[in-house]
């Protein structure tokens, strides 16, 4: 199983929608959110994504086509 750890920037339109959700249950990826701030106009979500490689790629890019920005994150984001 391939991880990666990135960052999704959600425009206000997009703040109620249920994205991380449908990712995890279309694409078979394992969402594990390690950090965030949403608010009514806006958010971002820093991820840990855990899944086939394929399946994380496939999802990023739907993710992407709904107007979701996806940045990568390098290091850790929060070691406890």
């Amino acid at each position: 199983m391939a991880k990666r750890r990135i960052m999704f920037t959600f425009p206000a339109e997009l703040v109620p929608q249920p994205i991380i959700y449908n990712l995890g249950q279309q694409f078979k990826v394992v969402t594990n959110i390690r950090r965030a701030n949403v608010a009514e106009d806006r958010g971002w979500v820093v991820l840990e994504l855990e899944g086939k490689e394929e399946d994380i790629d496939k999802g990023i890019a739907w993710v992407t086509a709904k107007g979701v920005r996806v940045d990568p994150i390098v290091g850790d984001v929060i070691e406890v």
